[in-house]
């Protein structure tokens, strides 16, 4: 049985791109090429920036280093396979290859929502009870909370592999995509893929669903203490930090969720606009984030200036 089930899996894929856009496979790989240029240039400065300057090594900047690094990491998997499918340079991906990086952008993802949950838990302490800031959140503290977003994201996402080892393919190798996604490649296989789809979704309620409505329900607790706060002067500098977090909330989750329900429930959504989404959401937080923060935020916006 073993050995028919390692049979069943292709020795490798074939990614085709964009299905329907081939003609303008130059024009979308520049626009890649430059948003991961910039991803690149962005999320580097900001992590020499903080990790130079002894003045933000801040719980709130040590939490925006590692979503650096989940920037970094999340553009990198995807980005270089996609841009030699688009320019047709190597099309083929191993089998192990292919879930390898399945786990990898999953793993990434996962972990980057925790630290999103992560800096909504800063910014409440710092406005609802800002006297136990420095007790409750120390460097020990911002320490576990990396590993234990590490260890979750793992948890979730080892299971994915043996579920799409186990399928049979019949010989199924061409993949409409630029890159490995989960429910992509299970597409594939010539039998019942109830259970990983079903996994999908409650994997993603468990991880980015739940983290979601917990960031939500931190806004509305820093919301409502804000509304009751006695200087007028003390709320809009707070807006202002908080700001910046949401942006970088909304360009995370809605594409993200738009693109995962779409792919599992949106029969009727055109492929090569999937695809297209699915290839903006690894890309475009990455290239936005660092730019958000440098220029929201004033202490790292001055030290880029002194570092550059």
């Amino acid at each position: 049985w073993a050995s028919n089930l390692s049979g069943s899996n292709p020795a490798f894929f074939i990614l085709v791109g964009i299905p329907g856009m081939e003609k303008s496979y130059t024009w979308i790989s520049i626009l890649v090429c430059m948003m991961y240029s910039v991803a690149l240039l962005g999320n580097s400065i900001l992590l020499v920036t903080i990790m130079k300057e002894r003045s933000l090594h801040e719980p709130m900047y040590l939490f925006l280093c590692m979503l650096a690094v989940c920037d970094l990491l999340l553009s990198t998997a995807t980005v270089p396979k996609t841009l030699s499918v688009l320019w047709s340079l190597s099309t083929q991906i191993s089998f192990s290859g292919c879930l390898a990086q399945m786990f990898s952008i999953y793993f990434i993802f996962v972990a980057e929502s925790a630290i999103l949950l992560a800096m909504a838990f800063d910014r409440y302490i710092a406005i609802c009870d800002p006297l136990r800031y420095t007790a409750v959140l120390t460097h020990s503290v911002v320490g576990k909370v990396g590993v234990a977003a590490l260890i979750r994201s793992f948890c979730i996402m080892f299971p994915p592999i043996f579920l799409l080892k186990r399928l049979p393919y019949c010989g199924h190798k061409v993949m409409p995509h630029t890159y490995c996604e989960h429910i992509g490649v299970a597409r594939l296989a010539c039998a019942d893929i109830s259970v990983n789809i079903w996994y999908g979704v409650a994997a993603a309620f468990l991880s980015a669903g739940l983290d979601a409505i917990s960031i939500a329900i931190s806004y509305v607790l820093i919301f409502r203490c804000l509304w009751g706060l006695p200087s007028p002067r003390a709320s809009p500098k707070a807006l202002h930090t908080c700001g910046s977090h949401l942006c970088v909330i909304a360009m995370f989750y809605m594409p993200a969720f738009f693109s995962f329900l779409a792919h599992r429930f949106g029969q009727h959504v055109p492929r090569h606009v999937l695809i297209s989404l699915a290839n903006l959401y690894v890309v475009v937080p990455p290239m936005l984030n660092p730019i958000i923060y440098g220029v929201r935020t004033k202490q790292i916006r001055e030290h880029v200036a002194h570092l550059l």
